[in-house]
């Protein structure tokens, strides 16, 4: 039969649904674009978030204020402050910033092996360790209790929100097990919380999109002697080398390392007053606790919310030694050839150079943004 016998309300009925399949065929592939490219990355930020202000709690920024990042929740351990005033440091901050809607999840109070009394022995034997964080922090570790203090009076001011009562190792397995293989895990302080997740669950690793972590400094002998000790220290892995050890052993698709640039760009008083220069609750907060140091977690967040920044990169393969000695701790590489990949060492990309100038331009208006 021909069309031009059919009568006239079929035939249109029949012309507009052909009109209407093809629009939506030749549309699908836009449309499956868009859809990914609406699609936010997921990211979840695990750190010890020392505080009022500084590098730690200034590290949210970034991600809080970048429309394509999720943020699924923070999780919290024990590292540059005790876990408690961390986690409350953190709340009050997402106060401020008016994002009460992400959650917290308190995690590991202590390392894996490493101890108050095992970092004293290891000073007594093998020097000095510039920053201990939680005990000692540039000072003495002597008179550090080796359990927990009851949270102090903050002078940012207690928190109203919560933490969410689910443990971090647990809320991380869940996530990433929620989502899988589009989790990236932003790691900016030592990997206790990390360990534990891989330890209850084998898949946990494998299951997320990446790591990327701020820690893994190479080749800083000399800076501790030409420059700051303190910046040339790897805090991260020497707080808990244990876990450090289990995390980047597992089966990450990738993995990330931000450490061995971080010392390079500076929070300074004039960038401070850029910042400053419009107020808000968070520039007023950021300015009255101004540390002068390196712009370590913040830029290495900047990396996690748009890799587009990094410039140079090189591959290797990163283990942390864990026999005790003067070099507990202290991360090393190798090139493919000489790795000992029979014992699970693996490949990861170092960050060698970044785009400074857009990093700096970008946080300045982040921060003013929230």
């Amino acid at each position: 039969m021909r069309l031009r016998s059919l009568p006239r309300r079929p035939f249109l009925r029949l012309t507009t649904a052909l009109a209407a399949t093809l629009a939506v065929l030749c549309a699908a592939p836009h449309a499956r674009a868009q859809d990914k490219t609406d699609t936010p990355e997921l990211v979840i930020e695990d750190n010890d978030f020392l505080g009022p202000g500084g590098s730690d709690i200034q590290s949210t920024i970034p991600l809080l204020t970048n429309p394509h990042i999720k943020v699924l929740g923070f999780t919290v351990s024990t590292g540059d402050d005790w876990e408690n005033a961390e986690s409350a440091h953190l709340r009050r901050f997402l106060e401020i910033a008016h994002r009460e809607d992400i959650p917290v999840a308190d995690g590991a109070v202590y390392p894996l092996i490493n101890s108050v009394p095992l970092m004293l022995l290891h000073e007594q034997q093998y020097g000095t360790i510039p920053w201990k964080g939680a005990w000692g922090g540039l000072g003495s570790i002597a008179t550090v209790p080796a359990t927990q203090p009851p949270l102090p009076k903050l002078a940012d001011g207690m928190p109203k929100t919560p933490a969410i009562a689910e443990p971090a190792a647990l809320f991380l397995i869940r996530m990433v097990h929620a989502h899988p293989h589009q989790v990236t895990i932003f790691e900016a302080g030592p990997m206790t919380n990390l360990a534990l997740a891989i330890r209850l669950d084998p898949s946990f690793a494998a299951t997320a999109k990446q790591l990327i972590f701020m820690g893994g400094l190479i080749d800083t002998n000399m800076m501790s002697i030409t420059g700051n000790a303190d910046f040339a220290s790897d805090f991260n892995m020497i707080f808990d080398p244990e876990a450090a050890h289990i995390t980047l052993t597992a089966a990450w698709p990738t993995i990330t390392v931000v450490g061995n640039l971080s010392n390079d760009i500076m929070m300074t008083k004039p960038y401070m007053a850029r910042i400053a220069s419009r107020v808000t609750p968070v520039t007023s907060y950021m300015s009255h606790y101004f540390a002068p140091l390196p712009l370590w977690d913040e830029m290495a967040a900047a990396i996690a919310a748009d890799p587009s920044l990094v410039q140079s990169t090189v591959k290797a393969y990163m283990d942390v030694e864990t026999t005790r000695g003067f070099s507990y701790g202290h991360a090393h590489v190798w090139p493919k050839d000489l790795a000992p990949i029979g014992m699970g060492v693996r490949e990861v990309t170092l960050v060698q150079k970044i785009d400074t100038k857009r990093f700096l331009e970008n946080f300045v208006a982040q921060a003013q943004s929230l």
